[in-house]
């Protein structure tokens, strides 16, 4: 049994079962993650993920990967999974929500679906349906009392901006009976006296469920990789201060690098000897 000393901040390379299995339990703060799609990429690696017979085996094992995940996470923990999905035959095979409904069966609590949108997404020339530009993010937690830090992630408001699109907009404020207090809001104790700007938090609005980021790209990966920003999302809002990052399928080590730099220890796994030997160069070279 690997000591904490050697499991923590370091990238193990195998298949994530297998070294998962070799992990302490209840060390890790959260799960951030991007598991290879189905048939979408050949990593030329016998114990790969992705290049299953069946969309059905595919779920199956990795739902068994996230099984393995469950006893390395504390019970506070979360997780957050991004998945895209795949045509087969001309059809849309509903891949990442036929995910997230098996690891519900598994036991697994969601939370919240995301919606990734790529404003740099690729262009396509199909012409009998809309472009693809967006993937699945789903939040998961491991029991019903877990860690979430809503302000860390908070967005600017909209209301009594610029980008407001409130009828009368700031011409609310201070004015008695106005509509915040007439409309969807009546009867809120919070609106009192047309003041309706004490409602709302000093650190922001709540994070929604729409997050526009462009895909990243890495000088030594030929493939768009994980974005930072998604991935800070991600590590901010679950993971505390100090806390332990964990990614069963870390690639090009994205996750471990934005977990070092937001002060947090971190777990990489990846069956990919090459894409271990690049997060391990990324990591070193960042290293403060």
């Amino acid at each position: 049994m690997e000591s904490e000393f050697e499991t923590f901040d370091q990238i193990h390379c195998g298949d994530a079962t297998e070294v998962l299995a070799k992990l302490p339990s209840n060390v890790a703060d959260g799960i951030v993650t991007s598991p290879p799609y189905f048939r979408q990429r050949d990593y030329r690696e016998a114990s790969q993920l992705g290049s299953e017979r069946t969309p059905d085996e595919y779920i199956q094992r990795l739902v068994r990967v996230f099984q393995a995940c469950r006893r390395v996470l504390k019970p506070t923990g979360s997780a957050w999974i991004v998945l895209g999905d795949k045509y087969q035959k001309g059809e849309l095979l509903g891949m990442p929500w036929r995910v997230a409904l098996a690891m519900k069966e598994d036991g697994w609590i969601l939370r919240s679906d995301v919606i990734w949108k790529k404003p740099n997404a690729m262009p396509s020339s199909v012409k009998t349906r809309p472009t693809t530009e967006h993937e699945y993010i789903f939040f998961f937690s491991h029991s019903r009392d877990y860690y979430y830090n809503a302000d860390a992630i908070r967005e600017p408001h909209v209301t009594f901006s610029d980008e407001s699109r409130m009828r009368g907009g700031r011409r609310h404020l201070f004015k008695r009976s106005s509509t915040p207090e007439k409309g969807k809001n009546g009867g809120n104790s919070n609106l009192h006296d047309a003041r309706w700007d004490q409602a709302f938090h000093p650190k922001g609005r709540n994070k929604r469920t729409i997050w526009s980021i462009p895909l990243s790209k890495f000088r030594d990966a030929h493939f768009a990789v994980f974005p930072e920003t998604l991935v800070e999302t991600c590590v901010l809002a679950g993971t505390p201060e100090h806390g332990v990052v964990m990614d069963p399928f870390v690639g090009s080590g994205t996750t471990a690098l934005v977990a070092q730099r937001l002060g947090r220890h971190y777990i990489g796994i990846d069956c990919v000897s090459d894409y271990c030997d690049m997060a391990r160069s990324r990591l070193s070279e960042t290293q403060v």
